[in-house]
């Protein structure tokens, strides 16, 4: 078989060991180290180069370690190294310092994007990522924005629909109160409008009876008789009643059986309040017992009040005790009113 080539320029070729020398062979620096010229491979600052040769010699080292090759048992085998970028201060440091001081600055240029790890697409992607980083960032800040805004003018919104609701409340209670005071109003007008339209009638048909009667009118009105004259018994002075009692609630108003004049009201004793009434003939009307009097002087008109019915004095209740004196005796009035067209 013919010999093997000459090995290429540039490539060391380490002399395997004879047969009897043969052994463990652990590569050194030196056995290892990657020739120099025109072979040599441009300097990477990176992990590429790095981890390329520490695996080589790891790998080489590793079969040294592992006692499998021997001499009984391999034959032997020459190993050459190609050449490999070195690193400076790791694999002929010295000699690579000169060789980096000898790159021209094109290759400084070149190899600027390996000692930065930044490549001209890695730049732009980073551009773009920082781009679209930025881009987010402001979309979101202004979403934030646009959610502050709707949520105030949620807000304002809600306010004005709660000072509006609050309005028409207010406004529908002041209707409601303004109805309710009209409605009263108009109720009240209504109950003077019937009170009046009673008096009215009252009087009319008072004085009906009147001139029926002559002019003359009852004392009283809504009335009992429990007393009349001459009964005898000692609740009275004399031993005998010298009056006719007209039994009625306390505030009865109490009436002018005719035309005259007011001669004595006031506080009378066991009379009590007393109103003595002077017709025009002389004939005098006492009104005894009073709660209240009316009137204390003048002139006044048959059917007119004069005071109110009571239980002043020596009484067991109220009522109106009314007497009638001529000629300053008593005379019975039940007697004196029938004969007047007085129906008692």
């Amino acid at each position: 078989m013919a010999s093997n080539s000459p090995a290429p320029e540039g490539i060391e070729v380490q002399e395997p060991p004879t047969a009897g020398a043969w052994g463990e062979w652990n590569p050194t620096e030196d056995s290892a180290r990657p020739p120099r010229g025109k072979h040599r491979v441009l300097k990477q600052r990176g992990g590429l180069a790095r981890s390329s040769t520490v695996l080589g010699v790891g790998v080489i080292a590793a079969v040294g370690a592992s006692g499998i090759a021997t001499a009984q048992d391999r034959p032997q085998v020459a190993i050459s190294l190609p050449s490999m970028p070195s690193l400076p201060g790791v694999l002929g440091g010295e000699d690579d310092a000169d060789d980096a001081a000898a790159e021209t600055p094109q290759a400084d240029a070149d190899a600027a994007p390996a000692r930065t790890g930044i490549f001209p697409r890695q730049a732009d992607r980073r551009a773009d990522a920082g781009e679209l980083l930025r881009s987010r960032i402001l979309q979101q800040a202004e979403s934030q924005q646009e959610a502050a805004a709707a949520q105030e003018q949620a807000e304002s919104q809600r306010v004005a629909q709660e000072a509006a609701a609050k309005e028409a409340r207010e406004a529908q209670e002041r209707a409601r109160q303004a109805a309710e005071a009209a409605a009263a109003e108009q109720a009240a007008k209504e109950e003077r409008e019937a009170q009046e339209a009673r008096a009215a009638a009252e009087a009319k048909a008072r004085e009906a009876a009147i001139k029926a009667a002559g002019g003359y009118a009852l004392p009283t009105s809504a009335y009992t008789l429990t007393s009349h004259y001459g009964d005898s018994g000692s609740m009275w002075s004399s031993g005998h009643h010298t009056g006719l009692d007209f039994a009625a609630p306390t505030g009865t108003p109490v009436k002018a059986v005719g035309s005259g004049k007011i001669t004595s009201a006031g506080w009378s004793g066991a009379y009590g309040y007393r109103i003595v009434l002077e017709l025009a003939d002389g004939t005098e009307v006492w009104y005894c017992h009073l709660s209240s009097m009316s009137v204390t002087g003048g002139s006044v008109a048959a059917g007119d009040t004069i005071g109110r019915v009571g239980a002043t004095g020596n009484v067991t209740g109220p009522h109106l005790h009314l007497e009638v004196r001529e000629g300053g005796a008593t005379v019975d009035p039940l007697t004196w009113l029938t004969a007047r067209g007085l129906n008692v």
